[in-house]
């Protein structure tokens, strides 16, 4: 795939900074084909196994589990979808793309970007520190350190989640 045909890849989590990266996207890439990457962090990730009294472990229900994992991947294949509109609505070719995890969103997102083979990685970075100004958050330091893509960042700091 040729780069100038390859997809934006945008991590989108339907916050008012990832549709403020969504727009940013429209004006810098101008009618490219991009992916709405939502990413969800699967339960089974999260899960850490009650103790008892004891400290024996009790087992975790595996239905409760996979409730929650549907729950989940339902609200963000449509976070993926509103994404994708608000794409098309600006001029863009979208398509929604939901991608569990049970690693992290940042190398979810790296690894969306290479099988894709995108031309650059779009994030947004709400910048939860007291340096506000001058730091990235999490997902789009991690993003910007191992991504061997192009990289945009979007700053939060006009908008709120």
């Amino acid at each position: 795939m040729a780069r100038e045909r390859a997809p934006v890849v945008i991590g989108y989590d339907g916050s008012k900074l990832s549709q403020a990266a969504v727009r940013q996207v429209a004006e810098l890439f101008s009618g490219r084909q991009t992916v709405l990457a939502t990413v969800w962090l699967s339960e089974w990730a999260l899960a850490t196994p009650p103790s008892d009294a004891l400290g024996t472990a009790i087992p975790l229900d595996p239905e409760i589990i996979a409730t929650v994992d549907r729950a989940k991947l339902e609200h963000a294949s449509r976070l993926a979808e509103e994404g994708a509109k608000l794409a098309r609505s600006l001029g863009l070719g979208a398509e929604p793309h939901v991608v569990r995890t049970e690693v992290n969103v940042a190398d979810t997102l790296i690894d969306v970007a290479r099988e894709r083979g995108a031309a650059a990685v779009v994030v947004g970075s709400h910048g939860r520190s007291d340096l506000r100004s001058l730091m990235l958050g999490s997902v789009s330091h991690k993003v910007v350190a191992h991504c061997d893509r192009p990289v945009v960042v979007v700053r939060g700091e006009r908008f709120s989640s």
